[in-house]
């Protein structure tokens, strides 16, 4: 057996639905990347001005291999479909640990300086879909990246060419009109970057248009058609207690219900707001009004 059998074969032992690998040279998007940051579309997320070319990040890089975790499930009130009952970095980053160390490589799933959308399509697990997110026509968009970085030089898979045609639906979807062209995503009026990593008040323009959305956003994955393909995962949703009652809670019940999940990185203020947005959205009575209401 080939190494690159055996990667694989590793991969979906651990539980992976996906595997491909690709090389290490530079992302085909890096440039397009750089103009988004440029135009300021990452808004106050810093991190993304970090991320490099895989042979910047390990010396005498040669491989990137890239797996997929199918995450798709029936859904559950106010939170994005991939919030689990883990974090999927925890999840995720135990799996890949194990499938490193075929390799000696060194790991990521969704931390580190890596265009990990440009690099599945290159290794094959699907395309980049206009709203910008990774489209497999097995699973449709649920599906959530992690890759090893390796010295060893493996043969690359053939890369996946783009399936979405003349379809612009995610662009319709999008609440916000964050989705400004196909391709392109402005951040700052994107629903899971409002509610997620934007640490201010939300702009009142915007508040009426989260409806419900507590944490993140899954309009425009909901809007592809490829879903039509979509399997039913073990990934478990995460229960919420009522809003009302969160709206109250002390910081220390907070960690006791969350720790260890997506939701625990937005610490409690943020998600007071966001529930604040949630039950004036509802006309909830009771509720203090917001900044600039």
């Amino acid at each position: 057996m080939t190494l690159e059998s055996q990667i694989k074969a590793r991969a979906a032992a651990l539980g992976f639905d996906l595997c491909g690998i690709t090389t290490a040279e530079a992302p085909p998007h890096v440039a397009a990347y750089q103009q988004w940051l440029a135009d300021g579309c990452h808004g106050e997320m810093r991190y993304m001005t970090r991320r490099l070319n895989p042979a910047q990040i390990l010396p005498g890089c040669r491989s990137v291999i890239v797996v997929g975790l199918n995450y798709y499930h029936s859904g559950a009130p106010h939170l994005a479909r991939y919030v689990g009952s883990r974090d999927y970095h925890d999840v995720m980053g135990e799996k890949l640990a194990e499938l490193a160390k075929l390799v000696n490589g060194r790991w990521y799933v969704d931390t580190g300086p890596v265009l990990e959308r440009d690099l599945a399509q290159r290794a094959g697990l699907g395309w980049i879909g206009k709203h910008t997110n990774l489209v497999n026509r097995r699973f449709g968009n649920w599906i959530l990246l992690g890759e090893v970085l390796t010295t060893c030089e493996l043969a690359p898979d053939t890369p996946e060419r783009e399936h979405c045609g003349k379809c612009r639906r995610c662009l319709d979807a999008c609440p916000t009109g964050a989705l400004t062209v196909p391709y392109r995503l402005d951040a700052r009026r994107c629903i899971s970057y409002l509610t997620i990593e934007f640490k201010g008040e939300i702009p009142k323009e915007l508040r009426s248009k989260i409806g419900d959305r507590l944490f993140g956003c899954d309009a425009c994955l909901e809007a592809c058609p490829w879903n039509r393909f979509a399997k039913p995962s073990t990934w478990t949703p995460r229960p919420l207690p009522p809003l009302e009652e969160m709206l109250w809670w002390t910081e220390q019940q907070f960690a006791e219900h969350f720790r260890g999940t997506p939701i625990y990185r937005l610490k409690l203020a943020r998600l007071i707001r966001n529930i604040r947005v949630v039950l004036a959205n509802r006309h909830a009575t009771g509720v203090a009004p917001l900044s600039g209401d």
